[in-house]
Parts: structure tokens; sequence; C-alpha cells
């Protein structure tokens, strides 16, 4: 019986465990990435863990995220991390580089080794046939000190590609159409892998297109071969020594298959507030659209951009469409900027912004009240674009671009000219704002803001006791969970001031409520958790004395950084259980580190209603012994550093 292509990888990269789905396997890890949203908190985690230098063969620090530097608070942080990762071995790629998957896809990814990334879009370099995986900050801090990642082996799906896109039919259309198949939560233990002769067709950055946004189906990661393709582009950026061809064997077995037709494919929309609530653009067309916004690590890569250029050249934006577009990296920005593309799109009427994450995190063009956002990027969830009453649809570049110039959803297809981008020979390949870290760095200084402050610990596991705080229905994301607009991102090294926002999307009284009560139960629906990997997330309910979290289900990296900071995540066995608490019912684990430490299953009783629930704590081994301790960092602590 033949292997998949993750499967392949992993098993050359297999330090701990079995190949066997479902069983936790501890991998090594080649490279790492983080950006500054996560990386304070990453690069506060490995200094506290006293270790001199990375050992991966590469680690990069970007800095995409908070770069509207509205008070000192961001500037700070960059300054902590641009030192930090001088002194312990890190490459640092300084604001304006670019988002970090598109810089990491051109300068970094190599095919066949494993990159861990502490943002939850990394699968984007499943594009280049990596082993990609988006985790926490801490699995990434422990990564960098050549600890082994733990997780779950997965299932791995086959998304077999077969004919050819039809013109104005693009990448985006074929991962909103994965996730109207799959949905939000298809993916949840699952690595998707891509093969077929389809896939002949896609050029790297439209297979990282897919694989990015991989994400939104809770996948652990989404993968293509390494091919004649993978090879051009990595000429093309002068990296073809990095180049090994790669796929799965030809009897490969997986655990699921569906096969799209790629000429039977037609533009696609994600309605507002889900990626996977796909429909055909010309089923919703007509919509009046107040904003268009263009990048992302989605869709901002040069071949994107220069679409979009060929169909605002000439013409002008829609007078009430405000149309935003940032480039992915300074390599797309430069050479677009040489070729004359750049100046098509501002005379059109384009906004042209950073190159950086942006709108995508609600960090700056925020739309207005009740307006209906038209975005080329990969997350849709309410409120996450900085306006709660905003309606945001998730399109490819095409679409966009139509878009602005009509002021209402547009199918892209009615457009006539030709549309066709030729890749480059050659890309702009100038590094010179990546910085080299020292080599020695006995004299390097670490700075540290006002801002920074220390992250919460737990303490060893002894009682869970506590009010349920607050009953959140399914599919609450970490956006929900911990905000993350662009008044809050600059306070990600200060937990302690983000904890009295955490939840307040879902009930603005939570942070009180906790503190008054000195902490105690969350009470979630389905797939909670889901969206980015911020351990921010994990983090501010910690601050805030949560012990527990019981739901009917986890997102996969959301549970992990639960389980690092010590907070117990449940499942209800019996799922209608969730329908039977309210808010502020007193609940109780009796003897909780005995039953924590015997099995699987858990008694939780609730003794305002006199009712007792079986929850089922589904943890390894090594995972159960991290939440007896309280968390990673006091396991490391007394179990390595002793």
């Amino acid at each position: 019986m033949g292997l998949t292509l993750t499967e392949k990888i992993i098993k050359s990269h297999l330090l701990e465990g079995e190949m066997k789905p479902g069983s936790e396997i501890g991998i090594k890890i080649d490279q790492t990435l983080t950006q500054d949203s996560t990386g304070t908190m990453a690069y506060l985690q490995f200094e506290a863990m006293g270790i001199d230098r990375v050992k991966t063969k590469k680690s990069v620090a970007y800095i995409d995220h908070n770069m509207l530097q509205q008070g000192f608070e961001n500037a700070d942080d960059h300054k902590y991390i641009q030192t930090v990762t001088d002194k312990h071995g890190v490459f640092f790629s300084r604001p304006g580089n670019g988002i970090c998957h598109q810089v990491h896809l051109e300068r970094f990814g190599v095919p066949g080794d494993t990159l861990l990334g502490s943002d939850s879009h990394t699968p984007t370099n499943g594009g280049l046939g990596m082993l990609a995986i988006g985790a926490g900050g801490l699995d990434v801090a422990v990564a960098m000190g050549g600890g082994t990642y733990y997780v779950t082996m997965p299932e791995v799906i086959n998304i077999e590609l077969v004919g050819q896109l039809k013109p104005y039919v693009a990448a985006k259309d074929i991962i909103l159409e994965v996730l109207r198949i799959l949905s939000v939560k298809g993916g949840v233990g699952k690595v998707v892998e891509y093969t077929g002769e389809g896939i002949k067709t896609l050029t790297v950055p439209e297979r990282a297109t897919i694989t990015n946004m991989g994400a939104e189906l809770g996948a652990t990661t989404s993968i293509f071969p390494s091919d004649d393709i993978t090879l051009e582009f990595l000429k093309a950026q002068n990296r073809e020594e990095d180049w090994k061809e790669l796929g799965p064997d030809k009897d490969a077995v997986y655990s699921q298959k569906v096969t799209i037709d790629l000429s039977e494919l037609e533009p696609l929309v994600a309605k507002p507030h889900s990626p996977d609530d796909v429909a055909k653009v010309k089923d919703t067309q007509g919509i009046k659209v107040d904003q268009v916004a263009i990048g992302s690590c989605t869709n901002s890569s040069y071949a994107d951009l220069m679409k979009v250029a060929k169909i605002l050249k000439g013409k002008t934006v829609h007078p009430e469409v405000s149309t935003v577009i940032a480039p992915g990296s300074k390599q797309v920005l430069t050479m677009i900027a040489q070729n004359g593309a750049l100046a098509d799109l501002i005379a059109a009427g384009a906004r042209i912004i950073e190159s950086g994450c942006g709108p995508c995190i609600g960090m700056g063009q925020a739309p207005a009240s009740n307006a209906n956002s038209v975005r080329t990027f990969n997350r849709n969830f309410k409120g996450r674009c900085g306006t709660d009453s905003a309606n945001v649809y998730l399109v490819s570049p095409e679409t966009a671009a139509i878009t602005a110039l009509t002021g209402t959803l547009t199918d892209p297809t009615t457009l006539k000219e030709e549309l066709e981008v030729e890749m480059p020979e050659s890309f702009i390949t100038d590094d010179n704002m990546v910085i080299t870290p020292a080599e020695d760095s006995s004299s390097v200084e670490v700075i540290r803001g006002p801002n920074i402050k220390p992250f919460p610990l737990n303490t060893k596991l002894e009682e869970i006791a506590g009010p349920a705080l607050i009953k959140v229905e399914d599919n609450i994301t970490t956006d929900h969970i911990m905000p993350s607009n662009a008044s809050l991102l600059p306070f990600r090294s200060n937990v302690p001031y983000l904890a009295e926002h955490c939840l307040v999307p879902c009930d603005p009284d939570f942070p009180t409520r906790a503190k008054e009560n000195g902490g105690g139960i969350i009470i979630a629906g389905d797939n909670y958790g889901q969206g980015s990997s911020r351990e921010h997330a994990a983090l501010a309910p910690l601050q805030l004395g949560v012990k527990a979290v019981i739901t009917k289900s986890f997102a996969r990296i959301h549970k992990a950084n639960l389980i690092n900071s010590g907070i117990v995540p449940l499942v209800f066995e019996t799922p209608s259980d969730y329908d039977n608490i309210d808010v502020m019912d007193e609940l109780e684990i009796e003897n909780a580190r005995e039953q924590i430490e015997s099995g699987k299953e858990v008694i939780v009783t609730n003794k305002t209603k006199n009712q007792e629930y079986t929850t089922i704590l589904d943890v390894s081994d090594r995972e159960r012994t991290m939440l007896l301790y309280g968390g990673k960092i006091n396991m490391i602590k007394e179990t390595v550093n002793n």
C-alpha cells in the first residue's frame, strides 16, 4: 500500500508515535515563522525557556500585522522582536517587506520540509510542497528551541482536480468550492492533499491561494506535490537548489476523495458571515458595494495584481466604491511599479496601502456602518473587518476588480478582454529588508518597551469549580474570544489589558463577571475557537481565571492552545447537555486532579440544577500531564530544567 505525500513527509520527520490516524505523533520541525501580532508572545515564551539560540534550519520573524503606529506600542513591539531575534538567531523581515506567508513562499519555503508558524494561514506554503502547519506561539517557541512538535496524526483527504479553469474563473473559486463541499469544520483532524491532471494548470501562487484557505476548513494543513511547476517558480525566485520532486505514490490510499472538474466551475462568492456560505456570483450579483479590498495572504501575488491592473487599466473605480489594494510583498510592489501596473491601479482611483495584512485583520480600512465590503481575503467573520454592522463577501481578484468598476457585485465572466498573465521568468530577488541575526549575540541588548507585560502562567491543577461564566453558540471564532481590531492589536504583548476585552463581542459583561467570580467555566457549542491561531484567545481567559471550557467540539489549534495554558478542554458526551446549562449555574469537577489523571471521562456536576454531565477529555498522555502541571511552560520548567 503506497503512501500519500503527507505521509511521506511525516515519515521522514517522525520522532515519536505511530502514523495511525487519531493517535498523537511528534515530528521534527525544519523551519518556523512568526508575525508581530503573535510573535511578541512567542519570543517572550522562548526567552522563558532559557535557550540561547534557535535550533531549526531557518526561523524568520515577520512584521506584517501591527503596522499602524498610532502610538508607541507597535513600534516598541517591533523593536523588541528585532532585538530578541538578533540575539537568538532568527532572521528578521522588516516592516514593508511583506506578508509573512507571501514572502516565505517567495524566498524561504522548501519542498519536503516542515514549517510551523504562529499564524493559522501558515499552510500557504503547502503550495510549494511543504508540510506547513499553523500553531500557537508557545508550540512555535518550543520548535525554535529544537523541541518536538506534537500533533494528532491526520487523516488525508484527496481533492482530485481535473480539467482546466475557464477565463475569469480563479484559484479562489476552487477553494471556495472545496469549502462549499466540506464546510468550515470538514477538515478538522485532516490534511487536504491535491492531485490530478488539473494541478498542472495551476501556478505556485494559485496553489498557495488554495492551501492558504484550507485553514478555513479547520484542516491541519493542505498540500500540493512539488513538480515541474514548482521548479519553474523556484528558478524564477533564483532558488532552484531548493527544489526536489515530491508526490504521492500511485497506489496511495486516502480516507476520502473529492473530484472537482475545473472546467465546470464558475466565479463564486462566500457570503456573510462564514467562508463556507458559498454561492455563484451570478446568482448573488447586483448587491450594492461600498468597499472593495484586494490583497491579504490569499490574493496579493504578482499575478493577482497584474490581473486586477489589466481590468482597471484606463477605467475609473465607481464613485461610491472605496477601493484599496495591498501588494503582498516588496517584491510584488517593486515589480508592478517597474512595469507600469502600479500606475494603472493608481490612475483608476485605487488606494495603495502597505504590503501587509492590514484590512484582513481589522487593522485599518474598516468599512462604513452597514456597508457591503467585497474582499479577496480569507475570512469574513462578523466584525473581523473592524465594523460590526458591515457585511463582507469573499471573492477572487477578478470578481473584486470588476465589482470596483460597476459598484455592484458583478460576475467577471461578463468581461470580454483577454486576461492572461505570464508568470515572470525571473522575479526581483532583493532581500535587503531581511536582517541576518548576529553571529555573536553576547553584546546584543534586548529592548523591551513599557507595553510588554509578563504573560500569565497557570498553577498545578487542583480544583475546578465555578460558575458558567458565559454560554456561546456554534462556530465561535478566536475573533470573538479575543478581538483583534486596530485598537487592540497594539496590545498583543499586554495580556492583562487584552483580557478586559475577552469575549466582549459575545457578552460585554464577560470580563467583569469573570473577575467578580474569581474565574469559572466557559460553555460553548460546536467548533469553538475556529479561525486564527492566536494563543491570546487562551491566555486572556487564563488571565481571567478560566479553568475549563466545555463544548460540543473544538477547533484544533485553539484546543492545543488551551492545553498549553493548562485550561481543561472538555466535550459533552451527550451534546444536548449543553441545553441544560445556564449562565451562572455553579459547576464543579469533584476530585478534578484524580478524574483528569485517571481517564477519558470527566463528570461535571451542576450544583445549581443538581445534575451531572459526562464529558470527554480527548487528550494524549503527554497533554494530560501538561494539564496536571498547569500548562506547557510549567511542565518544561519542572521536567526538563530540573
